[in-house]
């Protein structure tokens, strides 16, 4: 364990980031460290290390969707690494996961901002009754999910002026309630929520 962590720690280790990531996740997985958790600590490891490096200035690159995707050659490709030292097909796997998944969060990225754009016209064709609703619609930007309470404090107007701000972004079929309960109720942004949730469904 004192070998990988120099390996992770050294700074004028002479290769790209994005292969480091990719030898360090196998290494920790081989390691397999901790009793429960280490899948999630490897996948967790590589953006880090990315963030670290600067080639990230958030961490917004999981692989993991990528790997339960294409689980069963994820764990023939590592394998072959631990027995017989194929570096390089893991290698291709890897980047071409990295690739899958840095194209998909730009993909992503474009939806959203064209449908906040779309969103937003909708609620200023509304006129006067806009305001409250824009509000409540950039609090639903940061966090698609949330109370009443919550959005009141995110967007900095009162209680009742989110509620009405709610009901305008409920009649345009952007937000909605989605627990069905009387008390603790939680609305999500509809359509924002189906973006993200796009390609997560395993076959």
């Amino acid at each position: 364990m004192s070998g990988f962590e120099h390996f992770l720690q050294a700074e004028q280790e002479p290769m790209p980031v994005v292969l480091r990531a990719a030898l360090a996740h196998v290494q920790f997985e081989t390691i397999h460290p901790f009793l429960d958790g280490n899948g999630r600590v490897g996948r967790l490891l590589i953006t880090f290390l990315l963030c670290r490096a600067g080639l990230l200035r958030q961490p917004l690159l999981y692989l993991s969707l990528y790997f339960k995707k294409n689980r069963d050659e994820y764990y023939r490709l590592l394998e072959e690494v631990r027995r017989h030292g194929d570096w390089e097909a893991w290698l291709e796997f890897f980047l071409e996961g990295v690739r899958q998944t840095a194209d998909g969060a730009v993909a992503t990225a474009r939806q959203l901002e064209s449908l906040f754009r779309e969103d937003r016209h909708r609620v200023q064709e509304r006129g006067r009754a806009a305001g409250s609703a824009l509000r409540v619609h950039e609090a639903l930007k940061e966090r698609p999910i949330a109370s009443i309470q919550e959005i009141s404090r995110r967007s900095g107007i009162s209680f009742p002026a989110a509620t009405a701000g709610l009901s305008l972004l409920d009649e345009l079929g952007i937000a909605r309630e989605f627990t069905g309960r009387k008390r603790n109720r939680l609305f999500g942004y509809s359509r924002y929520i189906a973006i993200l949730n796009e390609g997560t469904e395993l076959s």
